[in-house]
């Protein structure tokens, strides 16, 4: 018997998981897909081209998103934005993170005392990219244009190389393999040594310092988080801003101290 495209049959002959719905993922790819910064939305061929799925198969999904109110679409432009639901959604995961919440005074109380140009966020792993789920900013005019949503690099961020020295180790490998095979290869021994010193850094001092390697003229330092509730994942804090009101040395002996101080008041919480 011919098992249907998308359900559990066509799962269990693609992952051998005859649990696991291959149709239910590839939507979730497409919601994914959509970017805070992408105001004027994404055609068919935009959410292809970011999932690597064919054309075909994104008709569908996306008609079958847009009948059921997840996306909405533009006639004009033949973009789909996120409809209303898919905030709910959102919401319902930040609010089963009580750490958000919790984290957050903290996060001001530092970024206030480190002064002009500072950010400290708090995120979370969606693939191969790091979300913000907390930001918090000094009173000033410079800062990180960053905020709750965004989305930076897990291979390059401070974030994110902090979120993979402290992962499991089949997880760790799972990522670095992916991250090879997504990076250009004349890059990746730099990249790779990046992740090794992240690892170093912060089983040595508590946290690990990215000086422009993110973004030129950006420097961040980072701690990785896991609450001691079992079931909430792995995050990461960082604090960051402008190279030239956060230099190096201040990054390095006196900023990442600190954020390493604000995290270990948080692990010392219930949280």
């Amino acid at each position: 018997m011919r098992k249907r495209t998308g359900d559990s049959g066509e799962s269990n002959a693609v992952t051998g998981d005859r649990q696991f719905i291959t149709s239910l993922q590839r939507g979730l790819d497409v919601l994914r897909a959509f970017r805070p910064e992408d105001r004027v939305g994404l055609s068919n061929g935009d959410i292809a081209a970011r999932t690597g799925l064919p054309n075909s198969t994104i008709s569908r999904l996306t008609y079958t998103l847009l009948k059921t109110g997840y996306l909405l679409y533009d006639k004009e432009t033949g973009r789909y934005r996120m409809g209303v639901p898919v905030l709910s959604l959102g919401y319902a995961c930040l609010s089963a993170l009580p750490i958000r919440d919790t984290a957050q005074g903290y996060m001001q109380d530092l970024a206030d005392e480190c002064g002009e140009g500072v950010q400290v966020a708090l995120g979370g792993r969606v693939d191969f990219t790091m979300i913000y789920l907390a930001a918090a900013r000094s009173k000033s005019v410079i800062s990180l244009q960053l905020d709750v949503g965004s989305r930076i690099s897990l291979a390059r961020s401070a974030m994110g190389r902090a979120y993979i020295a402290a992962s499991p180790p089949d997880e760790k490998a799972a990522l670095l393999e992916g991250i090879e095979r997504r990076t250009d290869p004349s890059l990746w021994p730099s990249i790779h040594a990046g992740f090794a010193r992240a690892e170093e850094e912060i089983a040595t001092r508590g946290f690990y310092g990215n000086i422009g390697e993110w973004q030129p003229g950006v420097n961040a330092v980072a701690v990785p988080f896991q609450s001691k509730q079992g079931n909430t994942p792995l995050m990461a804090f960082n604090l960051g801003g402008p190279a030239s009101y956060l230099p190096k040395d201040e990054m390095l002996g006196t900023y990442g101290p600190r954020l390493v101080q604000m995290v270990e008041t948080l692990r010392q919480s219930a949280i």
